[in-house]
Formats: C-alpha cells, sequence, structure tokens
C-alpha cells in the first residue's frame, strides 16, 4: 500500500497580480504577495508546520509499517504544479490524502479533478476544516472525506475502504499521549518552516531554522471566527457546544524535542529555538510550568501562543526563566463591545492594556498582538477603536510587532453559520454579529484587509 499526504501547491496568477498560497498548518489559510517564485525556494516569509497532516502520516505509518507512506509539503518546498505532478508520475500513490480549507478549495478542487483525470486509479481523500460545512459535498472525483482532525478518519478510509463523508472521530487523551511523532518531508524541507513573530531578542534572525511543535490541542473559548477548535478538535458550528481541550504530557513533549533535535543535528541542520504553536499553550499553570521545566532542559530559546489572562504573574516568570522570549497575544478589537458581543473572546481589554501586557513588559517578553478587523456587526467607529489601540500600546511599549487581519469566514465557525444563516439571523452567543449590507464576506484574511479602506499605522 503507498499513500501520499500532500499540502499541494496554491499559487494564484491574475492579470496584474501574483500570490502564494498558504495552507495546512495556517488557523486561516490565506494568499499573500510571494516570497519567492515556483520552484525558486529561498528562505524566510511566512511558513506554518502543517500540524494535523504530519502527525496523520505518522499514525498510519506506527499502525502499518509495511506501507510506503509520505508526506510532500509542496508549499513548503515552494514547488510549482508540474514539479508535483512529475513526482506524482515518477512514484504514484494508491491513496492521496490533501488538506483544504475554504479559501483554497476552488483552487484544490480543479487541481484534483485534474489529477484524478491523469491517474483515475488513485483514491483520493479530502480533510481540512471545509469539510465540517453542513454544505460541504463529496465531488466526483474523491473517494471520502474526514471532518476535523485526521489520523484516526483516514485510517478507516484506507483500512476498511468506506466511501462517503466520515464524521469526527477525535483522538482520546490517552491516545494523543501515544502518537508517534509528527512525520516530515524529506531531508531538507524540515528547515524551511518560518515564524518571523515574535521577534527574537533584538529582533535579529538568530532564532532560525526554528522547530514548530503543539504540546496540546483545542481551546474552551469560542471566538466567532476561529476554526480549528470549532471544526478540527471539536465541531461546533453555532459556538454552542463543548470545546476539546487535550494536553501532552511533559515526557512525550520531552521526547519528541529530543529526537527531532537529535534529527536536525545528525543533518547538519541544527535547530535554533523553537516555536510552541498551540491554540492557546497557557490555558492551565499546571501545564505551562510543566512544560516550562522541559524546555529548560531543552535549552533553546522558545515563544508561544498563548491568552493574556490565564495564568499568574509568577508562572510568566517561569516561563521566561525557561528561555521563553516572547508570546503572541490574541486581542482581535480594540472595543470591548466588538470582543464581548460579536467575537465572544472572553477578554477584559481593560486589563490587558493596564495589568497584563505591562507585566510582560517588565518581564522582558517581545510581545506580538493579533487583531482582526470587518467583522459582522462591527461599525467604522469601532474598527477605527483597533487601530487606535494598536498605535497606543506602541506608544506605550507594550507590543513590539502586531498583526491586522480582514476577518476570514471559514467554514464550520459561528462565523461562517451566521452569514449562511442570511441577513437578520442571530446566534445565542454572539448578540452583536448581524450580517447586514455592511457586512463585507471573505474567506481570505489577507485579500480583505487589503481592500478595506482604513487608516494606516504608524
Amino acid at each position: 500500500m503507498k499513500i501520499l499526504f500532500a499540502n499541494l501547491p496554491w499559487w494564484e496568477v491574475g492579470h496584474d497580480s501574483f500570490r502564494q498560497g498558504i495552507r495546512a498548518g495556517s488557523r486561516w489559510p490565506f494568499t499573500k504577495g510571494p516570497h519567492h517564485h515556483p520552484d525558486e525556494w529561498r528562505a524566510g516569509g511566512y511558513m506554518p508546520f502543517p500540524f494535523f497532516m504530519a502527525s496523520a502520516a505518522a499514525y498510519l505509518k506506527a499502525k502499518w509499517p509495511a506501507w510506503e507512506i509520505a508526506l510532500r509539503d509542496s508549499i513548503a518546498r515552494g514547488e510549482g504544479y508540474e514539479a508535483f505532478v512529475n513526482a506524482f508520475q515518477n512514484d504514484t500513490p494508491e491513496w492521496l490524502v490533501i488538506e483544504t480549507a475554504t479559501p483554497s478549495w476552488k483552487h484544490d478542487a480543479d487541481f484534483c479533478a485534474a489529477i484524478h483525470g491523469m491517474f483515475p486509479g488513485v483514491k483520493i481523500i479530502i480533510t481540512g476544516t471545509l469539510v465540517a460545512s453542513c454544505e460541504f459535498r463529496l465531488p466526483d472525483w474523491a473517494f471520502a472525506a474526514v471532518k476535523g482532525e485526521y489520523e484516526k478518519g483516514v485510517n478507516h478510509v484506507i483500512e476498511t475502504e468506506t466511501r462517503g463523508i466520515i464524521d469526527h472521530m477525535l483522538l482520546s487523551r490517552e491516545e494523543l499521549d501515544n502518537l508517534p511523532f509528527p512525520m516530515f518531508d524529506g531531508t531538507t524541507t524540515p528547515y524551511h518552516y518560518h515564524d518571523a513573530c515574535p521577534v527574537y531578542k533584538d529582533g535579529s534572525d538568530d532564532q532560525f531554522p526554528h522547530l514548530q511543535i503543539w504540546t496540546s490541542r483545542g481551546c474552551p473559548f469560542k471566538c466567532v471566527f476561529c476554526g480549528w477548535p470549532a471544526t478540527m478538535t471539536g465541531n461546533d458550528p453555532d459556538g454552542d457546544r463543548p470545546r476539546s481541550v487535550r494536553q501532552h504530557s511533559p515526557e512525550w513533549v520531552e521526547a519528541m524535542l529530543v529526537d527531532r533535535l537529535r534529527r536536525a543535528t545528525l543533518a547538519g541542520m541544527p535547530y535554533r529555538s523553537i516555536y510552541i504553536d498551540d491554540d492557546t499553550f497557557n490555558l492551565t499553570d499546571k501545564h505551562a510550568l510543566a512544560i516550562s521545566a522541559v524546555m529548560k532542559k531543552i535549552g533553546l530559546p522558545w515563544s508561544a501562543m498563548c491568552r493574556a489572562d490565564t495564568c499568574n504573574p509568577e508562572t510568566w516568570a517561569v516561563m521566561r526563566d525557561s528561555g521563553c522570549f516572547g508570546v503572541k497575544i490574541g486581542c482581535e478589537s480594540g472595543s470591548q463591545r466588538v470582543v464581548t458581543e460579536i467575537v465572544n473572546k472572553r477578554l477584559n481589554l481593560g486589563d490587558v492594556e493596564n495589568k497584563w501586557l505591562p507585566l510582560l513588559k517588565e518581564l522582558g517578553f517581545n510581545v506580538h498582538t493579533t487583531w482582526t478587523v470587518g467583522l459582522p456587526g462591527e461599525t467604522q467607529a469601532e474598527a477605527e477603536e483597533t487601530v487606535a489601540m494598536i498605535r497606543r500600546l506602541y506608544e506605550k511599549g507594550l507590543h513590539r510587532t502586531h498583526q491586522l487581519s480582514g476577518t476570514a469566514e471559514i467554514e464550520g465557525t459561528p462565523l461562517a453559520t451566521l452569514r449562511h444563516a442570511g441577513e437578520g439571523a442571530e446566534l445565542s452567543k454572539y448578540p452583536g454579529a448581524h450580517v447586514d449590507a455592511n457586512y463585507s464576506p471573505s474567506n481570505d484574511g489577507q485579500k480583505k484587509i487589503e481592500r478595506l479602506t482604513r487608516p494606516a499605522l504608524a
């Protein structure tokens, strides 16, 4: 049995534009101005690790060691369509597993239809956030589609040759901690992954190459636009169901890190830092402290995706002392009404600005904040509040960098549910979110922010 997990090439060529797509590994896939051209990869530029795909490939390989299983991350390779098809033809698999999402779906569907036409014997399995949509229908060229995280689901399809749409088959906490370590693509691609924020120390590039890892899956908070907790690690399209949070043991994390760092050193490409890209790393003091102890033993500088308000000051200090140099903090909006009634983030912006960010500044963290504008029900004045808060935090030295995106609709999220329901629809957890003539829907947050009219940031 030969199985290929593929993060397919994704390039957009328009009359006067050329864009590169970022898909697997990104919570909000999008397109952007290219860091390089097809088949001309060069270092730098945002490039997330395809966490779900790498785990699923490793899961199947551990379960069926006699099967030939490979992962090909075409986006991290920087390869074009011809290079992918040539490689596919030279080593044609029996099964092709792809990950897709709302922004890339039309592109991916067209490319997969072409692959099916060239290689009709290959069975194609679709995964990714898009499959969670109640409106998703299996295309003629696809054998099956799997909802949610897909280790068990893909295995079920291949082992039983079950066609159709497979419902969520989430790993238990015990299964999560018995996972094999993620599979990587070849010998050089593992060192292509890149996320420059939070910046390292004085802003130098000394943190690369860096290793991107997970120490947990899921988040209990129900932000209206957030994809993975609603679609991949849970099934919560309306934001009113329990959401799964499962944390790896520190022993599993340490063993995984030791293995990966050893492989990198033997390859002559030792990692210089580690980025923990959990949905929310510091949900509990217990987990943050346990993983900090592991990171102190590993001895590399590290950073993490966090919330501002979920752990105590002593835990932040332990994180810093174990080598954590920076954190990403989601603020979402500068308007408390938007954060509370539209996003439903359950975050006090006053505490963020006056308590938590000053603490992080005092401890010496480089902070990267994330924000969005263009939410349903948000006014222009509230969007300007966001811009004003971003400026104010710079003036106070409370963040080093920031990201401002247009709000993107990912299928399976409460935001997508609301829009599909139409004008006047409401969701109980999001009383301020209203789809009306002022709302501009988009599934690509980068394209949306590029077209939105907004004051320029200093």
